[in-house]
């Protein structure tokens, strides 16, 4: 399976007729392996930020999260395997593999527990699978 399968499949599919608003794959370097159309294009900066907050937990909390150039405020993830974010009505999860950042964006009427539901899902699998 590709990887641009993993997110037009498993990321963009329909939960309770809610789905994300953008999703991707990306290495710990911040290459792309797959993402959505609607997937912000990001900054180096930003990719290394996350990572370095996976490696330090809230080193993010003081200044927020970036993506996209986008802001959000860290909400309470998983210490050095997740990192969730909000934003108004919707945020992002971004779940850590051996290999891979798996990132779901969401906004209402998608709620953050549907967003980590689909998005630590695939990041577990992968996880398990080596990557």
């Amino acid at each position: 399976m590709s990887w641009q399968t993993y997110v037009d499949d498993h990321l963009m599919c329909d939960i309770d007729d809610q789905r994300l608003t953008a999703a991707a794959i990306l290495g710990h370097d911040g290459s792309v392996w797959a993402q959505s159309d609607s997937f912000p294009q990001f900054k180096p900066e930003e990719i290394t930020a996350i990572m370095t907050d996976f490696d330090e937990p809230g080193s993010l909390a003081p200044t927020g999260l970036f993506l996209g150039g986008t802001k959000y405020m860290v909400i309470q993830g998983e210490p050095g395997a997740v990192i969730r974010g909000k934003k108004g009505t919707g945020g992002v999860t971004i779940k850590k593999s051996n290999l891979a950042l798996i990132i779901g964006i969401y906004d209402e009427p998608m709620t953050g527990g549907q967003c980590n539901m689909v998005v630590e899902r695939l990041g577990d699998y992968l996880y398990d699978q080596g990557f």
